[in-house]
Formats: C-alpha cells, structure tokens, sequence
C-alpha cells in the first residue's frame, strides 16, 4: 500500500485534511524506549498551521492521542498507534473542486486514480495535513536516534530566491527557521509581498544528520539517497532533491568533486564531504546532507485557468479558504521527521543482517 513505509520499522498514516481524524501506526519500534512528550508536542508545534504571520490561519492543536503501544513513558515494541484530531475545518470551501479542479493540486489526478470517489475537502488524503502524524512519528524516531549519537536538524536555506550563506547551525527553537537574521527579514518580507499579491513563494530546505555510522545502506534500490529521496518526495509540494554538492557536481571536475580520504584522530575522513555522507548507496561516516525545493502553495487566491468536466468547458477558478503564502518554514520538521523515519528504519534492517558496535539494536 502506498501510504506504509518502512522494512524493518513500518509506517503507516490514515486520514484525510477534513475528516475527523488523522493518524498513523508505528510498528516495529524497538521496546523499552523512553519517550518525552514534551519534546514531542514541542517538535509538532513547529510544523502546526495558524501559529505565524506566513502561515494558514486555519487553527490545528496537532496534539496526538496515543492509543497503543506506550505504557509509563516507554515504547512496548508493539504497534503504536496515535490518532489526531481535526477541528477547525471549513469543508464548504471546497464543495466545486470535484468538477472544477484546482491547478497545481491533486483534484484531476485522485479523481482520475479512485473514479472520482476521494475526498476532495482540503486535498484529501492528498492535503499536507498529513504530514502532522509523519511528523510526530520522526519526533519519536529522533529522540531514539539521539540515544544511539545521531544527531537530525534542518533549516530554511533558501526562499523566494533569497538565499542565507549562513553556515549551516540548528534552528529549532526558531520561529522562522532561518540562520541568518539579515535573510530571514528578506524572506519573510518576500512572503508578505507575494501574498498581499494574491501569490505565494516556494523555497529551499537544507538538512543535516550526524553522527551516522559509516556502512549503513545498499547498492542500487536500498541505497541511502534512493532511500531518503523516495520519503522526501512522498512530502507533499517536494520537486527536487539533491544530495552533497547536488547538481553542482555536474558543473565540477572530478579533481575538485571527489572527497579525498584522511585520518582524524585515527578515524577515517574525508578532506569535503561532496558526496553529502554516502557512496556506492552506503553511508561513509561523515554528515548526511541534503536539500529539499518546496514548489509555491498551489491554494492561491488569485484567478486561474482551469476546466468544468461537468460541461467540458474552459472556466475561470479563485481558491477560497485559508493558506499558507509560503510552507516552506512549516516544512522544516517535516524534513527532519521524514529523514529519521528513513535512518532508523535502516539501522534497524542492517542490525537485523549484522549488528555493529553503537548501533544499539540486536541481531
């Protein structure tokens, strides 16, 4: 099914924007393993709408009721399941979408794959609100990587064009996930403009996971980009992924792209790191880094073109409802939710066919 990810560590998510409910069911998490909810509810509420100025107004807790498998603040390593509930929907903004698709959504394509029966009311099953329960499983899935010295963080590195040449550093206690101070004005300035416009910006976001052992991975279908770019274009508005140096590697000579070995107190490193932490799929110890390009809001509420499939006629369409100018910034948990889901699930599947010393998990 499309909606499960996972080999070892399964994820499942359930639900639709307007429903009463979405949720997810995490099966396979090891047992025993202490969770902070604080922690978790504080990582949820970065991603949650109606909290900022470029943000939807629509207003979501995004407080998730765990139902099973989490007893005295520890995982049983059975199923966990957690279900969020949805209350401020206003499902009469999308009554014509049905007949008269939005562009840039997923109106035509869902009803075209499920013969016009999906829920069309906020995207459906199609909507980022469901991202709110990937989120909360990678909140889980980087507080247990944390305990085994894998270290997740992200970052807004570009917006609208404007680009912070800040290096990379955490930004979670940030409100508008930016490095630079001087950058994240410009931005948030860009956005105000685009939606005073009736418009919306899209944006890059760069992540950053240390701490990965070097070994992790297979060649071809499994390997840790193939891995990690299939999760981050299950996000939606996700367009492009790029892994290291990315596409400015097509640009270099294989002198200057190639990450020379060295010894660091007695560790094998790479002089750079090009490669962004994998080679051959396997990951080779050093950082894994990646960026994200998040494609504009399609919800504008500017005129667009689009197509009556009830009279097969040409129209003219304007969104209603409330949303999000740029979703870039509400993105960056997402990102780094995304991404441990992906990297515990390939510890747990290579511990499962060798076990290494720290990864913390039997065999």
């Amino acid at each position: 099914m499309s909606s499960i990810y996972g080999e070892m560590l399964k994820v499942s998510l359930f639900g639709e924007s307007h429903g009463g409910g979405i949720g997810v069911v995490i099966d396979g998490l090891p047992p025993g393993e202490k969770i902070d909810l604080d922690l978790v509810n504080a990582h949820m509420a970065r991603r949650a709408p109606g909290r900022a100025q470029w943000s939807t107004k629509r207003k979501e807790q995004d407080a998730a009721e765990i139902l099973s498998g989490f007893i005295d603040g520890h995982t049983c390593g059975t199923p966990l399941a957690a279900v969020i509930r949805n209350s401020d929907t206003r499902s009469g903004d999308y009554s014509d979408f049905a007949s008269v698709p939005r562009p840039g959504h997923a109106d035509y394509t869902g009803s075209l794959r499920y013969g016009g029966a999906n829920d069309i009311r906020g995207g459906g099953h199609f909507s980022g609100r469901l991202t709110a329960p990937l989120t909360f499983a990678g909140a889980l899935c980087i507080q247990i990587l944390a305990r085994r010295g894998i270290k997740v963080g992200a970052r807004i590195l570009e917006i609208a064009g404007i680009k912070d040449d800040s290096p990379f550093s955490e930004t979670a206690s940030l409100d508008f996930p930016v490095v630079g101070a001087g950058a994240a004005e410009r931005m948030k300035e860009a956005i105000s403009c685009a939606a005073n416009e009736c418009d919306s910006v899209g944006g890059v976001v760069e992540c950053v996971c240390s701490g990965m052992p070097a070994g992790a991975g297979d060649p071809f279908f499994g390997g840790l980009e193939s891995r990690i770019a299939a999760m981050m274009f299950s996000v939606p508005a996700v367009k492009g992924v790029e892994f290291g140096a990315g596409f400015a590697a097509a640009r270099a000579r294989g002198s200057s792209n190639n990450d020379g070995f060295c010894l660091r107190e007695g560790r094998v490193w790479r002089e750079s790191n090009n490669a962004g932490g994998a080679e051959g799929g396997i990951t080779n110890g050093m950082p894994v880094v990646f960026r994200c390009a998040f494609k504009p809001t399609p919800s504008i509420c500017a005129d667009q073109n689009s197509i009556d499939l009830r009279k097969m006629e040409e129209t003219r369409i304007r969104i209603k409802g409330r949303h999000d100018p740029c979703i870039v910034p509400r993105a960056v948990p997402v990102v780094e939710s995304a991404v441990a889901v992906v990297l515990l699930d390939m510890l747990m599947t290579r511990a499962s066919a060798s076990p290494w010393n720290g990864a913390g998990f039997g065999g």
